[in-house]
């Protein structure tokens, strides 16, 4: 008799940094559902988002490609004609569907209106067997999503707070599949919450108040930075509370449908937020707020996984994917550039040969004026250092071990004279690796 392969859910939310967690320490925020994860699970806490922004980060989430081999810049589009990491799970005989945000089909808001009411054709929805989401929207009570195709094809207003309405479709999703349980499936659920605007339902708003937010140590101490950051972080925290809760939901639903036992479930999020860090407000930037983003290896698969525990590994988006697969037991495809991290917590297979740092890269500038407005590379090690460049000389160095707020800018000191030029010299063994054409400074 062969055994059936574990099915496998992505659960990914939008801005959601890796120190806003209970089980992080952050103390504006509980996240039971997620904290119970991470206990069960395996936790990255120095996971990164290597391209803190949408559009690259999710061309690197399908792909296992980094953003400059496929999608280098806000609103560009992945090409139709790229496999994803739905085509390698399908080729070993799962059923794939995808819900919620995508982003890559390049719509162009400034000059095409609103994302919400642009339909991403078929043939460029990644190759998933069920399709069910929306190019980009802000606007979490007016969200519409589309999906199928020729006389199938939908176009639909959510009834309800994003986040909730589309927990809804994809438990239902998970209702149908528990229907055929010898079918393994992979799953996507992706939200924008915890994204602007912060706004969330009244019975999360009313849990948190601008005056009852503690800021991060690195929040200047200034009076109009300071109220700002309490507004937009009190919408914030409510926000992730009720990303947690609907995690918990698709917990349960996985339970009623007899498949929490052989369910992988990975949580993590397309990039972090600044909101008021150093005085920033977005992303792109190199900082720690920016760049970590929650990534947990969760549910319940006994016959396959090592229980609890936390890794130190920076796994990057290029990472997710074939981490994915082999949680499935299935190889990664060659052309997936990242590394697969499934050995530390799935029995048997590899987890001796990591990278020793993760590759950082903002290709192009989105031109926000909240963010970094123009390209940088850097690298951030197992051994806690974090050092970026722009083509103009070295940007930011940090010993992170000692420094975790990023207040001793080191880049520029005589100091570190010795860990920047080893840094350097590994950011520089990135860029030939990955047939980067970014120009490194003399240092």
């Amino acid at each position: 008799m062969i055994e059936k392969k574990p099915n496998l859910i992505w659960i990914f939310g939008d801005q959601h940094r890796g120190q806003a967690l209970g089980c992080s320490g952050d103390p504006n925020v509980n996240t039971p559902n997620i904290d119970r994860l991470a206990s069960e699970g395996l936790n990255f806490p120095n996971a990164v988002a290597g391209t803190p922004l949408c559009c690259p980060f999710r061309g690197s989430l399908l792909t296992g490609l980094y953003p400059h081999l496929c999608v280098p810049g806000h609103e560009d589009a992945l090409h139709e004609d790229q496999k994803t990491v739905a085509h390698a799970f399908k080729d070993s005989g799962y059923l794939t569907t995808y819900i919620g945000k995508w982003h890559l089909d390049g719509f162009r808001e400034r000059t095409g209106g609103r994302a919400a009411m642009h339909i991403v054709p078929p043939h460029r929805r990644g190759g998933f067997d069920e399709w069910i989401g929306y190019e980009n929207n802000n606007s979490q009570w007016d969200c519409w999503v589309h999906g199928g195709e020729d006389g199938g094809a939908f176009h639909e207003r959510l009834p309800s707070y994003e986040t909730d309405a589309l927990t809804d479709l994809f438990i239902t999703y998970i209702k149908q599949r528990g229907q055929d349980p010898e079918q393994p499936f992979f799953g996507a659920l992706s939200v924008q919450p915890p994204h602007i605007p912060y706004v969330a339902p009244p019975e999360w708003m009313q849990r948190h108040t601008p005056g009852g937010v503690t800021l991060r140590a690195n929040v200047p101490n200034i009076p109009r930075v300071e109220e700002t950051a309490r507004q937009k972080l009190a919408g914030y925290y409510a926000m992730i509370e009720n990303l947690d809760w609907n995690l918990g939901r698709i917990r349960t639903a996985l339970e009623e449908a007899e498949m929490s036992h052989d369910t992988h479930i990975v949580f993590f999020s397309d990039h972090g937020a600044m909101l008021g860090s150093h005085g920033h407000w977005g992303k792109t930037t190199p900082y720690v707020e920016s760049i970590r983003i929650p990534f947990i290896v969760g549910g319940h698969v006994p016959r396959y996984e090592n229980f609890g525990g936390k890794s130190n590994q920076p796994v990057n988006h290029v990472d997710i994917a074939p981490t994915s697969l082999g949680l499935c037991g299935i190889e990664p495809p060659d052309w997936m550039m990242g590394t697969d991290y499934s050995g530390l917590r799935v029995k048997g297979r590899d987890s001796r040969k990591f990278p020793d740092s993760a590759f950082l890269q903002l290709p192009s500038g989105p031109g926000y004026l909240d963010c970094a407005t123009h390209p940088w590379r850097g690298v951030t090690t197992t051994d806690g250092w974090k050092y970026t460049v722009t083509e103009g000389g070295p940007w930011t160095l940090h010993n992170l071990n000692e420094d975790p707020f990023e207040l001793v800018n080191g880049a520029f000191s005589g100091q570190y004279r010795s860990e920047k030029r080893q840094l350097h010299d590994r950011l520089s063994r990135w860029i030939a690796d990955t047939d980067d054409q970014f120009r490194m400074p003399e240092v």
